[in-house]
Formats: C-alpha cells, structure tokens, sequence
C-alpha cells in the first residue's frame, strides 16, 4: 500500500475484474484500463508495475535467482498460469528449486493474493502429500526425504492470517488429513539427523513434528461446527473437537465433491494440475496419534496413575526432569512423581541426558504429563521456587515445541479440578499484576458502558495481594517468557487461545489479572487484553448477560437513551470497533458485538430464548408508545391505514417491530441452532400462549399493543424458522422442519378448535395465528405442502370463524394436491 497513490481507493468494480482475470476472462492487461485503481488518474500504480515485472520475467524463463524470489515472495500473482509454473518447478526442480518454489507459494500469493488463493491453497494441500517415488528402495517412510520441503510448508501455512484463510475457504479437514501422516511419521522418528535450510538454519524431525502437529491442533479449533447439539446446560458436542471428526468431514467432502451442480461448476475454477486422492482415511492409519488422543482424554478427565519404574516412559520421565531442572538436581533434590517409586538420578550428566533424550517424539509426549504432574508438585511443597518451574517448563517446550499441546491440556485440568493451592502475585515469587491493574479495571468498565452492566471491583482489599490457581499461574508465567519474534508466533497462536480461555472461566478476577500481566509485557495487545477481560463478567452473571440482551434491543430500535444509539439499527448493534486508535480511549463496545464474543460460554441457552420472547415484547409496548401520550395513541388508532399523526405511523411502527422480530431470531439462532429454534416452536412459544401476560394495557392504545405483539411473534418464529431450515427443501435441516413446524402448527389447530385454553390477550392471539399463516403462504408455501391435510383443514375451520375466508383459500391452495377439495369446497361455501 505505501506505493499506491494516496488518493487510490478501490470498488466492487475492481473486484469483479480481479475475479475475471482469475477466471480467464480477461487477462491482466485490465490492470492498465483508465482509472482502474483511480477514476481520476491513468496512472497505473507501482506495485502493479513491479508485479508484472517480476513474474513476467518468471514467466519468461528467468532462473530463481535471490532477488527474483524475494520479489516474488513480496507480490501477490496475478493469474493462475502464474502460480502452476511456481508449482511445476515444485515438483520438477531441484532440491533447492523446490524450497524457493515452496517459500514463493506461501508468501504473499497466499495471504494477499485473493484473486488465486483458492488455488494457491489447494496446491500447497497437495504438497504437503508427496507421492511414493516409483523407485524408492527406502524401509522408511518417503516423507523424511521431503523434510526440508515440507518444513517450509509447514512455516509458510503456520502464520495466524494464514489458519483463518483455510478455515474461510473450508480446506480444514483437506489439510488435516495432508498433516496427520507427516506427524505420525516425524513423530516416531529418532532426531539422530538433521537438516540444514539455504538459510543455515539446522532443524531435526523434532521440528516437522512439532510444525506439523501444533498446526493441527490449530486446525481443531478454528473448523467449528454449528452450535447445533446445543442442548440445555450441556456444551455443543462439537466443541469436543477430536482427530475423527475431523477425518470423517474430509472424507465427506471428497466423496460428494463434483456430483452437485455448483461443485461442477466450481472445479471449472481449478487448476487442471491438482489432483487429489479421494480414498478415506481413518484414525486406524495412525495408532500414534490415535494414542496420544486417547491420552490426552484421559489426562482431562481424571488424575494421573500408572507410571511404572523401569519402563520406557520412567526413563523418557528422569530425563526430561533432568534436563528441566540440572541446577535443582545437583542438590540431590529428586523431582521424580512418587508413583513412580523411583530414586534419585540426577547423578546423570548432560551428556547423558541428552542421549536418553533421543527418542520418538510420541515417547516424550506420552511421558510429559508425569513430568508437569511432578514439576507441580514439587513447586507446591516448595521444592521448586516459581521462576524455576517457569524456566524448566520453558526448557521443555524449547525441546519439543509440540509439547506446549500437553502442557495447555493438562494445566487447564488441573485448574479445573481445583485441587491445587493459589498462588500469590505478589511480584517476588510469582509476577505481579498491579502496576496496571487498576487500569485494566476503568477499561473495562469503560468497554461495557453501553451494556449497563456493574463490573465487580478487582481492588485487593488489606494486605491480600491478586491470586491465581497455581496451575494457571505456572500457565501464565510461562507464556510471558516468550520473546515476541516471527519464530515464537506459532506457538504463543495455540497457548494464547488456551490460556485466555482458561482464565475467563476461573473465578473473576483471573482473566485481569491475566490481561495485566500480558499488557505489561505487550502494550500494543492491551486492548485486545482488556476486551477479553471484559467478556468475563458476562461469563459469571446471568443477569450481565440478560441485560446484554436488553441493550441490543434497545440499541438498534433506537429505543437506548445513549446519544451513541440513538438514531438505532446495525451500525449501532454491531458499532465500529473498539480501541485507543479510534478515540484517543477504549470506547464502550457495541452490544451486538459483545454478545457475538460472549454466547458460546452461556451454559443455559434455554433460558435465553424465554429471555429473548420477553424483551421482544418489552420493545412492542416501546415501539407502540414511542413516547407519544395515551391521547395521541389512541388519535393513531382511528386514523384511517394508518396515516401518519405526529411523529408515529401504524406503519412505521410495523417496520420497526419486524426489525425487533429479526433481531430476536437472529439471537436465537446464534445462540443455539437448529435444537434452540426447534424448543422455540415447540415448548417455549406454546407455553407462552398460554400463560398470563401483563400486555394488555386497555383502551385503543392497548389493543394496539397487543396487535403488534401478536405480529412480532409472527415474524420472530417465521423468521427463525427460515434461519434453521431454510425456504426449501435441499439442505440436510429441513429434514426435520416437518415434524416441528407440524407439531406448531397442530397446536395452533388445537387452540383455533378450544381444545387448549389461552391466557393471552385475544389480540395478540388472533394476530399471530394470521400473521404466521400469511408468512407461510408468502414467503414459505413449500413448508406447509410438508403439513398434514387434517391440521391445514382445521387451520381453515378456525381463520373462517374469524371472517378470514381468503386466508383460509390461499393455505389451502398452498396445501397440494391433498387439499385440493376441500380448498373447492370452501370456494362454493363462501363464493370467493
């Protein structure tokens, strides 16, 4: 951007035409049209000058020479014929050809180059498994051959950018599948050899592992299902990631790709060049990971037992010790877990720990959790001070950078089992918290302002400095001891999820005591930090989070006091960002964008849909009232179609209460899926119905009121309705739209029949039951071909005795062939 002209800005228009070029359509003299980048200049930017140049003379035939591939490193391709001849030389040229070629395609063809990212990413994918060569005579796997290539990869794909664009064009479970054999095979290897990269950077199959397999677990977080197993106080049981789920979507995708007509359309797109092997894959290909998973379950659910003295494991157990703590051991201290009955080894040189340390990678995985469970212990009983732990837990994942998985997963139990003793911040023997602490707090309360939401005070009364489960501390200490380079990046981009995670689901104030320490270290994370921290109190309270709710209703009908959300709608929902960058201050967040962060920690999300039933009507009696006096309402009342009179119209005020409804499906689906919006229709808006409300208020006035609610519930469930299952009948979630919307629709003929005695008002009633069925027949006539004949036939029965014969007509008509009749029956009896 620091060539363009400052004046340059682009449009849609520009879009279209990159897409184009991408497509063959048009070719990159485009790039030269007049006013491409500026309407009010010809001039055709640096950037794109350089780029044409430098992969034009690729293009060309020029060598990889160092400057050329820098240059091609900085600058995004600008076609596809551009990005196969860097994959032809990955797969033809030397060895050293092939770690430039690799370098190029992860640069910025990958990251900035949206045009061919698609294909650039496939192509990586494809990389990263390398067939069998036909003659290669090797007992080992092929893959150690290709170590240095697929290291590159691995660091290219590795940057946080990087992640998020697979998971936003879906290739996760592609590329999942491309990583589990490089781990199993550099996982089981011995490091007795290494390699050297044209940088003179030397690194070992400890390496790729460690690349490969903390990408992978990336990869588990970032490819989230839909909240649709969400179900009362339970967590989505796709938050449960696991190596199979992740294997049986890849093998899904690619043996559906192609059969339907958009991905037929979609591999038009594709480089003729990419081939992929369809066959499946299943976890029973790698029984190392396979076990390493099985371990690390049981490590969450329950304590740690049966090391064995003299095993394999024992001896990976003192050597790791050993090696974390020399200083320790040479005072004849032993660190080793009593379970293991073994004595004290630190007689052991470091020459000798290293070699005992030559072992699979898997190995010092299985026995790392023994090593933190003794390591913890020791520190507890005060064996070990707080920095010597933090430096030994820095030795080993400096050793195996993969292990940082196990320490994340093991600490976060230990946390949660609350077994372990706090730890004092005191700044002596752990780090303290309070030179920002206070701090943190007005940020805080700053950020969520909007949300008139207390924030409980983090001031440590007396003599009682901030404290930290141990186990989060040890977490914590570590983490800070990370220098802040492109090299650590990975790494810190799987702990910092983690850890944030953790603290926010410890007793407050964890998650500012940790936002202070981070800030102190990284000022420039500061407000990201204190975000976080502000999400917590939500995660604590209920009524935080009710509240919440209530802000982003009032906040975008413009109902909110606050000049920020005064004039309402999305701008005012969602906002503009958060920041010191913005206003010279952290200002108070958007509502809408609060909750977006803080939904999936609410462990009760049945709650939340009576919760959000309630506040949309609360915004029905504001939206009817609109500040006006009773004497006005009732002059809107009489008026004629509802003309305008002051400042109110019938309406606007319709306008407004299906911008409500909207708001609240929208809430509700996020919040809980298809199983939310299937107790919506099924338990929670029948028993609405039936109880007492204090709605109606009397007079015209109240009437209105209770009209307007009867059709915002309407909209509200037609609304969620399409959200879960959408108009038609193509995708998988419709499959269950005729059982509930049946079962709704059966309730509804069983009121209509006086089967089921009401408690609200007859208005709210009468407008629901013909707003719904209006929608149904507008917007939704596939949904009620899905309904049985009798319920749609007394359906009619009940609209006629409204006088709403039409209506009665046209869900008939929409009904098929099986209410066909009596649709002609009705016609006779009522001459419509």
């Amino acid at each position: 951007m620091n060539d363009l002209p400052m004046n340059c800005s682009g449009n849609m228009r520009h879009l279209i035409v990159e897409a184009c070029i991408a497509r063959n359509l048009l070719d990159t003299s485009a790039y030269l049209w007049p006013g491409y980048v500026n309407a009010r200049s010809n001039q055709v930017p640096h950037s794109v000058t350089s780029q044409m140049s430098c992969w034009s003379s690729l293009m060309k035939g020029s060598p990889l020479t160092p400057s050329l591939i820098n240059a091609l490193v900085a600058t995004p391709a600008s076609s596809l014929a551009e990005i196969e001849k860097i994959y032809e030389i990955t797969l033809n040229g030397s060895d050293d050809e092939k770690i430039s070629a690799a370098t190029i395609l992860c640069g910025a063809s990958l990251v900035r180059g949206w045009s061919i990212q698609e294909n650039t990413l496939l192509f990586v994918v494809r990389l990263l498994s390398p067939s069998v060569p036909a003659d290669y005579p090797g007992s080992e796997s092929h893959l150690i051959g290709y170590a240095p290539f697929l290291n590159v990869l691995l660091l290219g794909l590795s940057s946080v950018d990087c992640v998020q664009i697979l998971s936003l064009h879906g290739l996760v479970p592609l590329l999942a599948g491309a990583l589990m054999p490089i781990c199993e095979v550099f996982g089981s290897s011995i490091p007795n050899v290494s390699w050297a990269l044209p940088t003179g950077e030397k690194f070992s199959c400890h390496s790729v592992f460690s690349n490969a397999f903390t990408l992978l677990l990336r990869l588990w977080r970032f490819d989230q299902p839909p909240l649709e197993n969400a179900t009362g106080d339970v967590l989505p049981v796709g938050s449960q990631q696991s190596p199979e789920y992740l294997l049986l979507v890849r093998n899904c995708q690619l043996a559906s790709f192609g059969k339907a007509p958009k991905d037929q359309m979609k591999t038009k797109r594709f480089s003729k060049n990419l081939n992929f092997s369809v066959d499946p894959i299943f976890m029973d290909s790698f029984p190392q990971l396979k076990r390493w998973y099985r371990q690390h379950q049981e490590c969450i659910v329950s304590t740690l037992c049966g090391l064995v003295q003299g095993t394999t494991v024992h001896q990976v157990v003192d050597a790791l010790l050993n090696m974390m703590f020399r200083k320790i051991n040479r005072s004849g201290t032993p660190l080793t877990p009593p379970t293991s009955g073994s004595t004290n080894s630190s007689g052991s040189g470091v020459e000798d720990t290293s070699i005992r340390l030559k072992v699979p990678a898997w190995d010092i995985l299985q026995a790392t959790p023994f090593v933190l469970d003794a390591a913890l212990t020791a520190c507890a009983h005060g064996k070990l001070s707080p920095r010597e732990l933090a430096t030994g837990l820095k030795e080993l994942a400096d050793f195996l950078p993969a292990s940082l998985a196990t320490i994340v997963s093991y600490f976060a139990a230990e946390v949660t089992r609350g077994i372990w003793k706090v730890a004092s911040m005191n700044g002596t023997d752990w780090p303290s918290p309070a030179a920002n602490l206070s701090a943190v707090e007005q940020q805080v309360k700053k950020i969520i302002a909007a949300t008139g939401v207390d924030v409980p005070s983090l001031v440590i009364g007396g003599n009682s400095p901030a404290t930290l489960p141990l186990p989060l501390a040890a977490l914590v200490s570590l983490t800070i001891t990370y220098k802040l380079d492109k090299a650590s990046e990975r790494f810190l981009t799987l702990v910092g999820p983690a850890l944030s995670s953790l603290a926010t689901s410890c007793p407050w104030p964890c998650m500012p005591i940790t936002a202070s320490l981070w800030s102190q270290k990284v000022r420039r994370w500061s407000d990201f930090l204190v975000f976080q921290s502000s999400r917590t109190v939500f995660h604590h309270n209920s009524d935080a989070v009710v509240q919440l709710l209530k802000s982003c209703f009032t906040s975008t009908l413009g109902l909110s006091s606050s000049n920020i959300y005064s004039n309402g709608g999305v701008g005012a929902l969602l906002g503009h960002g958060f920041g010191s960058h913005f206003s010279g201050g952290i200002s108070p967040v958007a509502p809408g964008i609060v909750y977006l962060r803080v939904h999936r920690s609410v462990r009760d999300v049945l709650f939340m849909t009576e919760e959000i039933v309630s506040l949309l009507m609360s915004s029905v009696k504001d939206i009817a009232s609109s500040g006006l006096s009773t004497e006005k309402l009732e002059k809107l009342r009489k008026t004629k179609y509802g003309m305008r009179y002051g400042q109110v119209s019938l309406a606007a005020a319709v306008t407004r209460v299906k911008v409500a409804a909207s708001l609240g499906a929208s809430l509700v689906w996020i919040s809980g899926g298809l199983n939310l919006v299937q107790s919506l229709m099924t338990e929670t808006l029948p028993s609405w119905f039936i109880s007492v409300h204090g709605l109606k208020q009397g007079g015209e006035s109240g009437g209105m009121v209770s009209m307007l609610g009867g059709y915002a519930l309407a909209y509200f469930a037609v609304f969620c309705g399409a959200f879960a299952w959408g108009v038609d009948t193509e995708s998988r979630a419709s499959q269950r739209r005729p059982k509930v919307l049946g079962a709704h629709l059966e309730f509804l003929a069983s009121a209509l029949d006086g089967k089921i005695s009401l408690g609200c008002d007859g208005a709210t009633w009468r407008a629901y039951v013909s707003g719904f069925v209006s929608l149904l027949v507008a917007c939704m006539p596939k949904w009620i071909m899905e309904i049985d004949v009798d319920v749609l036939k007394r359906m009619c029965k009940g609209l006629r005795q409204w006088n709403e014969e039409a209506l009665a007509i046209a869900l008939l008509g929409s009904g098929g062939v099986g209410t066909m009749s009596a649709a002609v029956e009705l016609i006779v009896e009522t001459r419509i």
